[in-house]
């Protein structure tokens, strides 16, 4: 009780500890499960800052793009064409509404015709193409958008750029801009997803297709007569609504023969603008003549050029009496560069003693510079002067010119006086570096040449630094930039600031092979305030000395060629480099070797290599010779290489078999699938084209091969006896293409196996042969047929007698099988002899059958049935049991003497006695058989010679009589052991019935299996056609050919059983079925009563 609860407690323990286990492994997958979920979330909160912040860059760097204002065209951004659809992605996520905002710019010449292509939408921003709708908004009439692709195109109204709203009041050099909005739609998610919209501009490049015109055909234009020589009078301006360069060119002034001497043009120049002014040049007299009429014509700067004409009408008028009188006769004044426009430099006045209009003054600028009228202009009321342009003093450091006053009468008075004003400097300019060449060294568009091969020091260039502005801020440091074999040296000793000069030469060796050109960056500062500094560069191209050998990289040029080439087909090229350069890098290729130049040919001047003859690869696979390059410098240097030309394989080649046909020998009852035997097969092509795979013809299933080895199987069990020879084809056929193919006969023979036992043609086992004791010696007793349907050894066979010869009766010729008497017989050799011949082949294991032969010995054979039944018992007795004659006639012999003894005594009526009782034994022999279940007397197999003893002796029953050879010595001593033949009479008008016992012994023969089993001809019944020896009997006369034993190479019969089973069956049956084998052609003791081939 106490060892239950200790284990109870133990138990109890174990799952407390188990539970706690479970419950820690519990924690910890919660615990792990816990982590995992953390630092998923974690991962997604870094992948949402991610995203945030990839979407706040592509922000940045959309409104980057947008703010600039040269935004170039979509289609021209490597940028955009790679991250445009990224970025539309980002922008649809980012702009509400539906809206988007894009800065897409096109650029279109004005005045194209309709349906020209101005951009696409989807190819140049990455939009979609499919599922879309794209809808102008903005732009028309002048555009209109294909809905599907997004393609803006021109339309029926011309893009006029004079004629645009917002392009009609654009100074010279603004550009005119057409302003367009498309709006996208997804068809596929539908109206209620929303639009997209997307904005651009299009550049309006102007073309010359307006003329400049004046502003009236007839000008009009009032001039006082006595005029003075070189006045001049301001012509009305033409007007050209084109811009930049094709505006408004040149005038030019025609004058008739009358007024060629008085007038002429000048263009002044006014912020850009060309204006006409007329030139006096002689004496007006209104007198003489008061009008003249000139042709002004106007040109623009197009191409081709646009151009108009005007009449300006000269009219000379009447003047008044007074000039106007200026307070001084010289103005001077000073006036600081890059003074801002407006700003006043100085007023000049002046009087008219005239009163009204005539006294009333206007000052203008009279014959003065375009460099004057473009920085200066003049107050017409006041005088005062004022900064127009930017004043640069490095280009005007002073300014000289006059001033006009002219009075308002009607034939107007004027005077001038000189103004000077002188520009002061600031430092806004920046030093000017100028390089030029040096003695030999020339240089051509800023690019110096010199050669490799120059000594260190050499000159380069001459540098002159200057600076226009004055003192301090023209004073000027120079140095070279950058990391480069140049410095510069001062070229003189003259203490200049404003202008130094230096050289420009070499710090090391140039080598042209590692550095072909050099750009030399020259930096000059000046010491204003604050500093200005400037950049110049020099190009310096080193020129080549031939000092490198051609080069062949790599110098192993390999090569593959097909093979079944035509003659002049290119092989390869063959380039070597050479650093030089020029004539020194010309080169000249040649093959070395002379034998290959029998096969191939070099171009000299671009080294293709081309074959000369026709290549095979089976021949030779490789070929290799070198090659030489030479340039042509002086001297000449040459490199060299070696050449390699692989063959490359055609499918020129069939599949050829080692032999012109195949056999092969195979032994019978080889299982399936082992090899037969084994092709070879080759092709002198290679890879795929050497690739051969096989095929049996016809496929008839019965073999096939394995591609790889070549090697036969087959797929039956072969049997020689059925079929001894296969012939089929074996086709080869190769992987090129096309394939190639060849055939090969191959014959299979079958080899014989010993796989057939003999067997008996002749005699029957049930038949006999009848001799009488005084045949003669060497008399033919019987002849064993026997047939094997093998062939060779394995069908040669001998015949020897096992058993039934104990006394060397008989003898057998081993080859014929024919049967001898080879001693006489003798009184004791009466009655049935049954041999046991056996009939074996000399295979290897050998085979065998088993026959037996029956020769009955007597005086006579008038009992024909009781011979038949000592034959049919002999067929059940055991093979290792002699039948050979009398077994009894020695004691036969003996008991005659006692009987003949006591036949003195007993007399006669011991005779009659005898003669009785023998008389009563005869006829129990012929009507009752013998007993069931009774031993037969082994005097059954011997006639009988009298009653010699008034006894028989009694043998026990159920006692079996004793083998007279032990089973190892031949197992077929044991055939019908045991067995016992049952004659029962039921009355005297039965025939009499054969009966086997029911139980056979263990080890009995079951002939009728072993011929289903074994026999190669059917079992057939005989009718009873045998002949009868009396009404009541029936007679075996014979059982077939094949009623043989059959054995295998030891001493065993083969078969289901050792031997067959051999029975009669009466009607009605009186015993249980028993299994008792078949026999074929067996004769029939009744009508009831016949052999069978059932089993039952």
């Amino acid at each position: 009780m106490v060892l239950v609860l200790v284990l109870v407690l133990v138990l109890v323990l174990v799952l407390a500890l188990v539970l706690a286990m479970v419950l820690v492994l519990v924690l910890a997958l919660v615990l792990v499960l816990v982590l995992v979920l953390v630092l998923a979330l974690v991962l997604v909160l870094v992948l949402f800052l991610v995203l945030v912040l990839v979407l706040f860059l592509a922000l940045v760097l959309v409104l980057v793009l947008a703010s600039t204002p040269d935004t170039v065209l979509v289609t021209r951004s490597p940028f955009l064409r790679v991250a445009g659809p990224l970025l539309v992605l980002l922008l649809v996520l980012l702009v509400p509404c539906g809206a988007m905002t894009s800065d897409i710019l096109y650029r279109l010449p004005e005045e194209q015709p309709p349906n020209t292509l101005i951009g696409s939408l989807a190819a140049d921003r990455g939009l979609p193409d499919t599922g879309h709708l794209y809808k102008l908004e903005v732009g028309s009439p002048f555009l209109r958008v294909d809905g599907k692709t997004g393609d803006i195109y021109t339309t029926e109204v011309p893009v006029d750029r004079e004629t645009l709203r917002d392009c009609r009041n654009l100074m010279d050099g603004d550009k005119c801009f057409l302003e367009f909005e498309v709006s996208i739609t997804d068809m596929a998610n539908g109206i209620g997803s929303g639009p997209r919209l997307i904005e651009g501009r299009i550049e309006v490049l102007d073309i010359n297709d307006n003329t400049p015109q004046f502003s009236s055909p007839i000008l009009t234009l009032s001039i006082p007569e006595n005029t003075h020589i070189g006045a001049l009078f301001s012509i009305p301006m033409a007007t050209d609504r084109d811009s930049g360069s094709n505006g408004v060119a040149e005038y030019t002034l025609s004058t008739g023969p009358d007024a060629d001497q008085l007038f002429g043009l000048q263009v002044a120049v006014d912020s850009d603008e060309k204006l006409p002014q007329l030139v006096v040049m002689g004496n007006l007299d209104r007198e003489k003549k008061d009008s003249y009429d000139l042709n002004i014509r106007v040109v623009d700067g197009g191409r081709p050029a646009r151009a108009s004409s005007a009449l300006l009408r000269v009219t000379v008028t009447d003047q008044n009496d007074n000039a106007p009188k200026f307070e001084r006769s010289h103005y001077e004044a000073e006036l600081q560069e890059n003074s801002p426009p407006g700003h006043s430099v100085l007023q000049v006045r002046a009087n008219d003693a005239d009163t009204g209009t005539n006294g009333d003054i206007d000052y203008l600028l009279h014959q003065v510079s375009e460099t004057v009228q473009r920085l200066l202009r003049i107050d017409r009321s006041t005088g005062i002067i004022y900064v127009k342009g930017l004043v640069d003093r490095e280009e005007e450091s002073f300014l000289k010119f006059f001033v006009a006053a002219k009075d308002r009468g009607p034939n107007s008075k004027s005077s001038k006086v000189l103004v000077t004003i002188d520009v002061r400097d600031q430092n806004d300019n920046a030093p000017a570096i100028e390089i030029r060449g040096i003695g030999l060294v020339t240089h051509h568009d800023g690019v110096a040449n010199i050669s490799e091969d120059m000594p260190i020091g050499t000159p380069v260039a001459l540098v002159q630094v200057s600076d226009r502005d004055e003192g301090e801020n023209a004073v000027v440091t120079c140095v070279v930039a950058g990391d480069v074999p140049f410095q510069l040296r001062p070229a003189s000793e003259s203490a200049n600031d404003r202008k130094r000069k230096y050289f420009l030469q070499t710090t090391t060796l140039l080598d042209y092979e590692r550095v072909k050109y050099y750009r030399i960056e020259i930096v000059a500062v000046d010491s204003g305030n604050p500093a200005l500094s400037s950049t110049n560069a020099l190009k310096v191209q080193v020129t080549d000395m031939n000092d490198n050998t051609p080069n062949f990289s790599p110098a192993l040029l390999e090569v593959d060629f097909a093979e079944g080439n035509q003659a002049g087909d290119k092989v390869l090229d063959i380039v070597a480099t050479d650093a030089d350069s020029g004539t020194n890098a010309e080169l000249a290729y040649s093959i070395i070797e002379l034998s290959a130049t029998k096969l191939f040919e070099i171009d000299v001047n671009t080294g293709e290599v081309r074959v000369k003859n026709l290549l095979d690869r089976e021949e030779t696979e490789r070929y290799e010779f070198r090659v030489a390059a030479a340039d042509k410098g002086v001297p000449s240097k040459t490199g060299t290489a070696t050449v390699a030309v692989n063959v490359l394989d055609r499918n020129d080649n069939d599949p050829k078999f080692m032999l012109n046909g195949y056999s092969f020998s195979v032994i019978e009852n080889m299982p399936p699938l082992n090899p037969v035997g084994i092709v070879t097969v080759t092709d002198n092509d290679q890879g795929e084209n050497a690739r051969v795979r096989l095929f049996v013809e016809p496929d008839n299933g019965k073999f096939l091969i394995q591609n790889g080895t070549g090697t036969i199987l087959s797929s039956i069990s072969f049997d020689r006896e059925k079929e001894s020879t296969y012939t089929f084809r074996l086709k080869a056929i190769d992987a090129g293409d096309p394939p190639r193919s060849s055939y090969v006969g191959v014959t299979i023979n079958v080899l014989d196996e010993n796989d057939n036992a003999p067997y008996v043609t002749r005699p029957a086992n049930s038949s006999y042969t009848y001799m009488s004791p005084g045949t003669a010696l060497d008399t033919q007793v019987e002849v064993v047929e026997a047939e094997d349907i093998d062939s060779g050894p394995n069908a040669e066979l001998v015949y020897t007698i096992e058993g039934g010869n104990p006394y060397d009766l008989f003898h057998i010729s081993p080859s014929s099988g024919e049967i001898t008497l080879a001693q006489e017989f003798t009184g004791k050799h009466n009655g049935l002899h049954r041999l046991v011949v056996r009939v074996r082949d000399r295979g290897k294991p050998p085979r065998h059958t088993t026959a037996l032969v029956h020769v009955f010995v007597n005086d006579t054979k008038s009992n024909v049935s009781l011979i038949e039944v000592l034959v049919g018992h002999s067929l059940y007795t055991p093979l290792d049991r002699d039948i050979a004659g009398d077994p009894n006639y020695a004691l036969a012999q003996r008991s005659n003497i006692l009987y003949g003894s006591l036949a003195g005594i007993a007399g006669v009526i011991l005779v009659i006695v005898a003669v009785v009782v023998i008389r009563h034994r005869l006829q129990k022999d012929t009507k009752s058989g013998y007993q069931a279940g009774k031993k037969e007397s082994k005097d059954l197999y011997a006639p009988k010679q009298g009653p010699k003893n008034g006894k028989g002796k009694k043998i026990k029953k159920g006692k079996a009589p004793k083998p007279t050879k032990p089973p190892e010595e031949d197992e077929e001593a044991g055939l019908q052991k045991g067995l016992k033949f049952n004659l029962i009479n039921d009355n005297v008008n039965d025939s009499p019935r054969i009966h086997l016992p029911l139980n056979y012994p263990q080890g009995s023969p079951d002939l009728g299996r072993h011929y289903r089993s074994n026999s190669p001809l059917p079992s057939i019944q005989l009718q009873p056609q045998s002949p009868s020896a009396s009404k009541k009997h029936q007679v075996v006369q014979d059982l077939p050919a094949t009623n043989t034993f059959v054995g295998t190479g030891d001493n065993n019969s083969t078969g289901s059983d050792q031997y067959s089973d051999y029975s009669y069956k009466a009607n009605p049956p009186k015993y249980s079925s028993k299994q008792v084998g078949d026999y074929a052609n067996t004769a029939v003791y009744h009508r009831d009563i016949r052999w069978t081939d059932q089993v039952w």
